[in-house]
């Protein structure tokens, strides 16, 4: 079973991300909006997956117009990024063949180019380079009109937080930490989120480095509002965190992928 996380640069109109929600069908576990990154996140799992990812993309390519677009949150199309996530079951020779597959589909039914990311190259480096130095693995040299392009990847679990500062921190100031305390493990962005600045973190290595390690580190230079789970959580991440610090860290047993799963009524897990 592949677990697939996408992320749509629609975090407003809520018929708009319901409608690319419906695309997936049951084999939706999660959906995650935020209206000042203007982006949603929707996990997506199940033994055909791959299919359901494609529609959900479609539809995001259908529905999203990203020339009129306007959010914190960095991205190159609509359905900006697609990775493939191996879950029990399943290895990352599965991921990385999905990814190629439905990369293919994207660019030759949509005339989406797509970017790939997993083994060859990060997705920071594809956000760095697309269409200067780095070109699309498939599909047009150029951005679509209204969907841009898409990144499409294989990687292992990772969880995706934010670290939210209180008013006394500035942009330059989150911009800093999130620096100082990014390391293999830990990916960071510092961003003007509203009226408020946050630390925007993907932990990929999370049971080394898990969301409280994360919030330490921050808290360890600025005073944290509030922190946020995007998407949803391992089970083995959740159980390596003391019980007494899930609320502050904002993670909860129906926030693990497997429950979300047992839910659905599908089998398998991380």
């Amino acid at each position: 079973m592949l677990e697939c996380v996408i992320n749509i640069s629609e975090g407003r109109d809520a018929e708009v991300v319901g409608a690319v929600a419906a695309a997936a069908g049951n084999h939706l576990l999660d959906v995650h909006s935020d209206a000042d990154h203007n982006r949603s996140v929707l996990t997506l799992a199940g033994p055909d997956v791959e299919e359901r990812a494609f529609l959900v993309v479609r539809a995001a390519c259908t529905e999203i117009d990203l020339s009129s677009h306007a959010g914190a949150h960095p991205r190159l199309g609509a359905a900006d990024v697609v990775p493939f996530v191996p879950l029990g079951g399943s290895s990352f020779a599965d991921a990385l063949a999905a990814r190629n597959r439905v990369a293919q589909r994207i660019a030759q039914e949509l005339a989406v180019p797509c970017f790939l990311y997993g083994p060859e190259r990060a997705l920071p480096d594809v956000r760095r380079q697309a269409f200067t130095s780095l070109m699309p693995d498939a599909g047009p040299p150029a951005p679509h009109p209204t969907a841009g392009a898409s990144c499409v990847g294989a990687r292992d679990l990772l969880v995706a937080y934010n670290l939210w500062l209180d008013e006394r921190s500035t942009l330059d100031d989150v911009r800093r930490i999130a620096g100082a305390i990014r390391q293999p493990g830990l990916r960071t962005l510092g961003l003007q989120v509203g009226d408020a600045v946050q630390v925007s973190c993907n932990l990929v290595d999370p049971l080394r480095l898990g969301p409280g390690v994360a919030y330490d580190l921050v808290a360890s230079h600025a005073a944290i509002v509030r922190a946020e789970l995007v998407g949803l959580i391992p089970a083995a991440v959740l159980a390596a965190v003391p019980v007494g610090r899930w609320d502050e860290l904002d993670v909860a047993p129906d926030t693990t992928i497997e429950a979300r799963l047992e839910k659905a009524g599908l089998d398998g897990g991380s």
